[in-house]
């Protein structure tokens, strides 16, 4: 079983790593030139959703489909995750996940029980029309039944954390929290949630912690710290960590460091143990924001942090970067990131069950 979960998450991370870069490029990108950015510029800030919602999942896709069956199976993956990207209203990396690596998986066994049986001359004809009515058919499952669940799915864990928050729990949050915004459904929660929850709060008594839980970067910095003080030489993930610190932290941009977790899954242990520690100093110091920080950095927070509540503000930010990085890093090096020996031509038969 330990070696099935390892092969799976190398299987991820066979799909996440190789996008690293565009997720960097989108991440500058918005950290520059969405209106809270550094320069802000309504040219360049158009390219910010189209990215997120169309080119980074259709490129997850077209990795996991060739990951499985080559080219043509990721032409046929992509395909597949435009359903469930025109299916749902929030980012689909996890359908992507879904969708690219059934698209590969289905090619390739119509391609063995059928490219043996098609006649001299007609293996283009077969090669073309199979490949188009199989992504016909999987774009169309996808969007009416991937894609809802997934939206279903940000649905759940909304009222999960109302939930909890309610229930004056608001440490334990962080359970549902942190895997959900690893799956990109942070602004679904910060912002359908939190943010009412903490305007009205904000409203009695000038300040809410509600504004604290979804947004601070120090999780997130201290997670991208141990990637790149513990991570495995010479990886992608390690060298890219200092540049995503920098968007993350300073831009406000946490999606950057979402990839990070979905190479090497078992890390939202270590996002979870830093939101839980940040979010327990919160409520015990009586932290709060005004309002929330738009976008997540430290410069957001400065922003909006009361008078006299910089120091507990600032320490949670600083625990939950330290408690991150300390799990993070003992994970790292008890369990490293399974990479293929190359990240950009992975087969699947390092994947159980799809060999």
């Amino acid at each position: 079983m330990r070696e099935k979960l390892q092969q799976f998450g190398g299987f991820l991370a066979g799909m996440v790593i190789p996008n690293i870069g565009a997720f960097l490029a989108w991440g500058l990108i918005t950290a520059f030139f969405i209106p809270t950015g550094w320069i802000p510029n309504e040219t360049f800030a158009k390219l910010v959703g189209p990215m997120i919602v169309y080119l980074l999942p259709l490129l997850i896709g077209y990795t996991g489909g060739k990951m499985v069956h080559g080219v043509r199976g990721g032409v046929v993956g992509a395909a597949a995750t435009m359903g469930v990207i025109v299916g749902a209203d929030i980012p689909m990396m996890l359908g992507a996940m879904i969708m690219g690596p059934l698209g590969g998986w289905s090619m390739k066994k119509i391609d063995e029980v059928l490219e043996e049986k098609i006649p001299v001359g007609f293996e283009m004809l077969y090669n073309t029309f199979s490949a188009g009515i199989l992504a016909t058919i999987l774009i169309m499952i996808a969007n009416v039944a991937i894609g809802p669940v997934v939206v279903a799915l940000s649905n759940a864990a909304g009222a999960a954390v109302d939930a909890m928050v309610k229930a004056r729990l608001l440490p334990l949050a962080a359970i549902i929290i942190e895997p959900a915004k690893i799956l990109f459904l942070n602004n679904a929660l910060n912002h359908g949630v939190l943010a009412p929850l903490g305007v009205i709060a904000a409203q009695e008594n000038g300040r809410a912690v509600h504004f604290l839980l979804e947004t601070n970067p120090g999780p997130g910095l201290g997670l991208l710290i141990a990637f790149y003080l513990a991570g495995k030489k010479g990886s992608m993930l390690k060298d890219s960590a200092p540049g995503s610190m920098i968007i993350h932290f300073f831009g406000g941009i946490h999606e950057i460091y979402f990839p990070y977790v979905l190479a090497h899954p078992i890390m939202v242990l270590a996002m979870i143990a830093g939101g839980m520690a940040a979010d327990l100093w919160f409520v015990i110091s009586g932290a709060g924001l005004v309002a929330t920080p738009s976008p997540g950095s430290i410069f957001a927070y400065l922003a909006v942090i009361p008078p006299g509540q910089h120091f507990q503000v600032l320490t949670g930010v600083l625990i939950g970067a330290a408690v991150s990085f300390f799990v993070g890093a003992f994970i790292l090096r008890v369990n490293p990131v399974k990479e293929t020996e190359d990240e950009t031509t992975s087969t699947v038969g390092a994947v159980p069950g799809l060999a």
